[in-house]
């Protein structure tokens, strides 16, 4: 098959979803594209929930259904098997987060193992997931972060949370289900590396079971990357998940508030040229490094195919993985899976008040980054006058 890709083939990017879909698709866009509709939207929403006003059905069939597969693990199988057709993976995503309760983060716990336990009965199920606020406290992470010294109480509450990360990452190695630990917020992530480190070292000795999170648009990626991925070198894989990140304005705000350094590329170019080196790096260390590509960006995705051809690595090399997230980029995702790639959808599920963070982001990232939801809707509607003139032609 010939290895150019177009991105412009709304055809197939859009062939799994029915007209009366695409149409709730175009709308829900529309709303995003305005700014100043998300944001007031948003304080509506969390307004109607904690007055316990009826919008929970309004919710679910329109943000919800868009970005997430499900209130609970079956409701996604039915969206699992109709990826499948088109050769797109899903990882199950259970979009719970940030709730400081032991119970919580047990019950969090026991979801994912069975998340973990379907992955490896269901190819289709390429990787699972977790957020590591869903297994442990914010604030204590950022205690641990900052080096402050822990009452006994933080200590035991720390080691329960170190047992939780290593309970996860045993479930996957016995299972033998490649398992992603998502990022979080510049002023947590110190611990999460460690610990994720510290599980890679201890599970990923022959196949990278275990993936960090590396955010390209923070300074240092590169380097911090090539840094675990050298010192690993002859002693285990590392399992890498690329994205460029989702907190940016968060980051920024925070860091003039507190008087400390951006974290921050200064340019979105520069966060581009760190996250295509990091790319390269990959695939020039693909025996040390096993890796997904987590990416909205067409020429990014573009660069990973040209390199995988240029180093001769076969398109389904399964050490290698494209990802998007449910509800977005469909040109992508279906264009590079036609032509043979691997590619994988994020598909959130959870109950509805409880993924509205995860839909939040999700709408605000789409107003955030430069045309992504004015992208979105010019396909959409290509796609539909498309279909509109195939049927007006007959």
């Amino acid at each position: 098959m010939d290895n150019k890709i177009s991105f412009e083939d709304t055809k197939t990017a859009f062939s799994y979803k029915t007209n009366k879909a695409l149409r709730k698709s175009y709308l829900l866009f529309a709303s995003i594209n305005n700014k100043l509709l998300v944001k007031l939207g948003t304080n509506i929403v969390n307004l109607a929930f904690k007055i316990k006003a009826p919008v929970k059905g309004i919710i679910r069939n329109t943000f919800f259904n868009q970005f997430c597969g499900g209130e609970s693990i079956d409701d996604c199988l039915n969206t699992i098997g109709l990826l499948s057709k088109y050769h797109v993976g899903a990882i199950l995503d259970y979009a719970v987060e940030g709730k400081d309760d032991d119970d919580e983060y047990d019950h969090t716990v026991d979801e994912i193992k069975k998340t973990i336990v379907l992955s490896s009965q269901n190819k289709n199920i390429p990787f699972c997931v977790f957020k590591p606020t869903g297994v442990a406290s914010i604030d204590l992470l950022h205690k641990v972060h900052m080096d402050e010294t822990l009452s006994p109480k933080e200590q035991t509450a720390y080691q329960k949370a170190r047992n939780r990360f290593y309970e996860l990452g045993k479930a996957a190695y016995d299972h033998r289900v490649r398992l992603f630990i998502d990022s979080e917020d510049s002023w947590i992530q110190k611990p999460v590396d460690s610990l994720v480190n510290s599980m890679m070292e201890e599970y990923n000795k022959e196949i990278a079971y275990i993936f960090n999170t590396h955010q390209m648009y923070r300074k240092g990626m590169l380097e911090s990357l090539v840094t675990i991925a050298e010192n690993a070198r002859g002693k285990y894989k590392i399992g890498a998940k690329l994205v460029r990140g989702a907190y940016m304005e968060k980051e920024r705000e925070r860091a003039e508030e507190m008087g400390y350094e951006d974290p921050i590329m200064p340019t979105k170019e520069a966060t581009d040229d760190q996250y295509n080196q990091a790319l390269e790096y990959c695939v020039e260390n693909l025996d040390q490094v096993h890796f997904c590509s987590g990416s909205h960006n067409e020429n990014s995705n573009i660069y990973l195919t040209e390199l995988m051809k240029k180093h001769g690595i076969a398109k389904d090399d399964e050490r290698i993985h494209f990802a998007q997230l449910f509800g977005m980029s469909d040109n992508i995702s279906f264009n590079l899976s036609a032509a043979g790639y691997n590619v994988v959808k994020y598909l959130p599920y959870g109950p509805v008040e409880t993924t509205l963070p995860y839909l939040f982001r999700r709408a605000e990232e789409n107003t955030s980054i430069a045309g992504q939801s004015s992208r979105e809707l010019l396909l959409i509607k290509r796609e539909l006058d498309r279909r509109r003139s195939n049927r007006n032609s007959r």
